[in-house]
Formats: C-alpha cells, structure tokens, sequence
C-alpha cells in the first residue's frame, strides 16, 4: 500500500500564495485606513476648499442696482489673472522674489553651518553632551518668541549696532531687513540640520575611517569620499525639510519686521493680508499658488537629486543578494 504525501500549500496550489498576499494587503489596507481618514480631513479638504475659494469672491462689487453683492460670487480664474496685472502682480512678483531668495540664501547657509556643527559635535571631546544639548535652544525655542528676541538685537539701540558702531535701521525698508531676517532664520534652524546629519554620522562605521588613514588618505579626502557619500541620505532629507519650511516663511519677519514691508514680505505674508482684508478669494488664489510652487520645488528635489540615493540603495541591495548567493554556494555540500 502505498502513501502518499501531501505537497506544501505553496506548492500544489500556486494561487495560495497569492490568497494569502491578499489577505495581507487588506489587513494592512484597514489598519491604515484611520491615518487615511485623518489625512483626508485635515489634508486633503483643506486643499480642495482653498481651491474652490479661489473660484468665488465675497461681498465685493456691485449689481446692476448699485447694490454691494453678498456671500460668494462665482469668478472662475479671474482672481488668478487679477494677480498677474497692474500693481497687484508688482507686489506679488516682489513677495515671489522675496520668498525665492530667502529659500535659496537661508537653506544654503543652514546647511553649511548645519554640516559643520555636527562634524564638531560628532568628534570626542570634553563636555560633548552639554554641546550637544545646548543646540538644541535655538531651535526649541519658538519662532515668535525668536523674531521679538532679534527684533530687541536690531533696534536702533540695540546690541547689533553698539557692535557695528554703526547706526542701521535693520527694522524699516531696505535690504538691511533681509540680511536681518537670514541671520535670525539661520541661528534658528541652522542646529536643525546639523542634529540630522549628526545621526547619520553616527551610523558611520568607524573601520572605514581607519582603513583610509592606513591607506593614507588625509582628512580633506576622508571627508570628500567617504563621510560626504555616507551622509548624504540624511543631509538631503534636512535639506528638503528646510526648503518646504522656509518657503512657507510667515511668522519670522511678519514679527520680526512688521506686516506690508515689500522688503521682507513673503506670499504667506500677502496671502494673510488678503484673508485680513476679508478678501479670501484672492488669499485663496494667493495659497493656492504657493502650494503648487511647493510641490513643484519637492518634486524636482527629490526627483534630481534623490535619485542617486535610491540608486545607490538599489545596488547596495543587488550587491548584499549577491554575497548570499555566492554563500550559499560556497557551504552547499557536494
């Protein structure tokens, strides 16, 4: 008599497998759907009625009665156009401008100073965790509370010009109130960056770093090669986060230099304004265009300069695979 044996699931039935799958992307599909649910709410609504606002007016113009038109009013994309014509576009273009050149000058000495703070606070030194820990106040402290701080610094009186012996108006017009605003926003976050390259510093196996010195490969050449590559994948996930952050600048010089400065005035800043003046249709369009700006900006981010990372975590995965394949080879008995 003979017996047979039944062959794994996986093997007599091959749509096993696939059941199974399923089954586990449906329990993941509900476990998620609450995080879903609430970025939904406050996500994805917020976009789509600032969208919708951006369409209509509110209780501006007249009928043909010479009364004032109440609740909304549908206008289509004239509250777009309306911001590309006559003194509105100067003002918008010079908020655009204003906007685009914090982002550029702010992230680029953030990064720079970020970079070198964790290189400092990565070596082994007497009274690390006190440094550590005290680079930690800028960015703990509120941004407002931060703006009112440097606002005291650049007064007239203040402490800025008793260094400079010199008498500047860093509050008022002019380009003075951007070097201000940069220098406060880079005290502020510089330490962000610099905590995020900090840990992937730390990831760094050490062998590496010795390897090269026997080689003879010197510090300028350690850092270029080796801790620069290492780190890279942190270094871009902070700077990404400091470029969505600093385009949406508000509260700094909305406090820091005061509110309709076309020197320091920012879309967020104008978008506000629009919305204080109960015209929301253009504060809409205003935001609206801004978060298009945003994204834009991510996705050529990510997309020019995150490639290289995902390709190196591709090849560092073909290469681990390989190693097991060889491995396996190597202890298989003959």
């Amino acid at each position: 008599m003979t017996t047979t044996t039944e062959a794994p699931p996986t093997a007599a039935h091959p749509g096993a497998k696939t059941r199974r799958t399923e089954g586990t992307g449906r329990l993941a599909a509900g476990l998620l759907s609450p995080t879903f649910v609430v970025l939904g709410l406050v996500v994805l609504y917020p976009i789509i009625e600032a969208i919708r606002d951006s369409l209509y007016l509110k209780n501006q113009g007249l009928d043909e009665n010479g009364f004032v038109v109440e609740g909304d009013k549908f206008v289509g994309t004239r509250n777009y156009t309306a911001i590309f014509h006559g003194d509105t576009a100067d003002r918008f273009w010079t908020t655009f401008y204003n906007t685009t050149f914090f982002t550029v000058v702010c992230v680029a000495l953030e990064t720079a100073l970020g970079l070198a703070m964790a290189l400092v606070m990565h070596r082994a030194f007497r009274g690390r965790g006190l440094v550590r820990a005290s680079v930690l106040v800028p960015w703990a402290i509120p941004t407002a509370v931060s703006a009112i701080l440097w606002r005291w610094i650049f007064q007239a009186n203040g402490v800025a010009n008793a260094v400079l012996h010199r008498q500047v108006l860093w509050t008022t017009e002019g380009f003075h109130a951007k070097v201000a605003v940069i220098i406060a926003d880079t005290w502020k976050t510089a330490p962000f960056i610099g905590l995020l390259v900090l840990a992937g510093l730390q990831v760094i196996p050490q062998e590496i770093y010795e390897a090269a010195k026997v080689d003879g490969a010197r510090a300028w050449r350690q850092f270029r090669l080796i801790t620069l590559p290492l780190v890279k994948p942190a270094l871009l996930v902070a700077v990404l986060f400091r470029l969505l952050d600093t385009l949406r600048m508000f509260d700094l010089p909305y406090v820091m230099i005061g509110p309709r400065k076309s020197s320091v005035e920012t879309v967020t800043m104008l978008a506000q304004d629009e919305a204080t003046n109960v015209r929301y249709g253009p504060a809409a369009a205003y935001a609206f265009i801004l978060f298009v700006y945003v994204v834009v900006v991510a996705f050529m981010f990510v997309k020019l300069l995150g490639a290289d990372v995902i390709g190196a975590a591709r090849a560092q995965r073909r290469t681990v695979r390989a190693r097991r394949v060889r491995l396996r080879r190597e202890v298989k008995p003959a």
